[in-house]
């Protein structure tokens, strides 16, 4: 199967809750930046999270992330997360995710993040909204 598909940028600066007392990225926040670029994709693409869930109990879960860090983004920073999605089943994705520092393209963070699609009700996998599998033919 394998297609793959890029979503438009999603852009974000750090501010002070990001932080440590010297003004660095606490690690664990990249996830939150990650994570707002994957909610704004599925946002912009009309594919809305609480719909699924009130419609058929259903929801996107993330089954595996792998993070690697080159340079710390600090205090007051523009960054800018660039994604490409690959569809590897109809009920699995792998979101390929990068931070860069916005005003001079420095990697700062890329991750490796796996998602389903499941039903809330056997926790088994289910095959993704067909608005979501049309992105992948065009």
């Amino acid at each position: 199967m394998n297609p793959h598909f890029r979503s438009k940028d999603f852009y974000c600066r750090v501010y002070v809750e990001d932080t440590d007392f010297q003004g660095v990225v606490y690690h664990a926040n990249y996830l939150k930046y990650l994570e707002r670029a994957r909610s704004q994709f599925l946002i912009e693409n009309n594919l809305s999270q609480t719909d699924a869930m009130s419609r058929g109990n259903e929801s996107y879960v993330v089954k595996s992330i792998n993070l690697s860090f080159y340079h710390p983004a600090i205090l007051e920073d523009e960054l800018t997360v660039k994604t490409e999605i690959e569809l590897v089943s109809k009920a699995r994705t792998i979101f390929f995710q990068s931070v860069l520092n916005s005003k001079n393209d420095t990697l700062i963070c890329k991750g490796e993040v796996e998602v389903c699609f499941i039903n809330n009700d056997s926790g088994k996998p289910k095959a993704f909204p067909l608005g979501l599998l049309n992105l992948f033919k065009n």
